[in-house]
């Protein structure tokens, strides 16, 4: 049997912590900064996202080492 290939767009988006989590960059962040106010929704945006459970499980085929 082959060896499974790695989604190389999945691997550039996603990265695994030690525990073993999926997180992900946040979108929105590149332009109409402006608009955005400056307190807490920007800095909220500059925190990388946690996969959801539920998606875990599409992001393992994608991803055969996760």
């Amino acid at each position: 049997m082959p060896k499974m290939k790695t989604n190389r767009s999945a691997a550039k988006r996603f990265k695994v912590t030690a525990k073993g989590k999926l997180m992900y960059r946040k979108s929105h962040l590149n332009h109409l900064m402006h608009k955005k106010g400056r307190g807490g929704r920007i800095r909220r945006m500059m925190q990388d996202g946690q996969v959801a459970a539920c998606d875990r499980r599409r992001l393992a085929k994608l991803l055969p080492g996760v």
